[in-house]
């Protein structure tokens, strides 16, 4: 994601605030290659047999932010990119528990992930599990929650996440240390 906001951006979200069906295809348009880079980052692990892409993922994130009007409330940019990660987040969630759904419900066909869920089984997690725990953190510490959610899901860069939360860089860095040695010992393993 660029530093900059592109052109005219504010202003289309104020436009979309104000109820105007156009600017939320504009602001959609404007927005949809930087939101399918962040899922391409998230996806970059990913087994051949895919049936998850960056594209559906970007999509479903798309409709679930139409949905929650957030397009009508975003103030800037950053709101509405960390508004695009947590959509995302939930989105690998929810893929993840069909899987597990899937698994317990028998005989049905294993549907291959996206690799999100296959980097974290890799590494011995369940991304529900990850979730849950992301959820704790966010009752303990909101803050280093929302950290982990940027950056991770995200795929934000640390001075990003600094500007979308609006504290100092050196803030995130420590809270995404914190978050990644917390959620560490909640998983019983590393965290990268």
């Amino acid at each position: 994601m660029a530093d900059e906001p592109r052109p005219g951006l504010t202003a289309i979200l104020g436009r979309a605030r104000t109820g105007d069906e156009q600017a939320r295809t504009e602001l959609v348009s404007l927005v949809y290659d930087e939101l399918r880079v962040v899922a391409s980052r998230l996806m970059r692990r990913e087994r051949n047999d895919h049936t998850l892409s960056p594209t559906a993922v970007v999509h479903e994130a798309v409709i679930r932010l139409l949905g929650e009007a957030v397009f009508d409330r975003a103030a800037d940019r950053s709101f509405l990119f960390a508004s695009a990660a947590r959509a995302m987040r939930e989105v690998l969630i929810d893929h993840a528990r069909r899987r597990g759904a899937d698994r317990r419900g028998g005989g049905r066909q294993r549907v291959p992930l996206d690799a999100v869920v296959d980097y974290f089984e890799a590494q011995g997690l369940d991304v529900v599990s990850v979730h849950e725990a992301l959820d704790r953190l966010a009752e303990l510490d909101g803050r280093q929650a929302q950290v982990m959610t940027l950056r991770y899901f995200g795929g934000m860069t640390v001075p990003e996440v600094a500007k979308a939360l609006g504290v100092a860089v050196v803030t995130v860095e420590r809270d995404w240390r914190l978050a990644r040695a917390w959620l560490a010992s909640q998983l019983g393993g590393e965290q990268e």
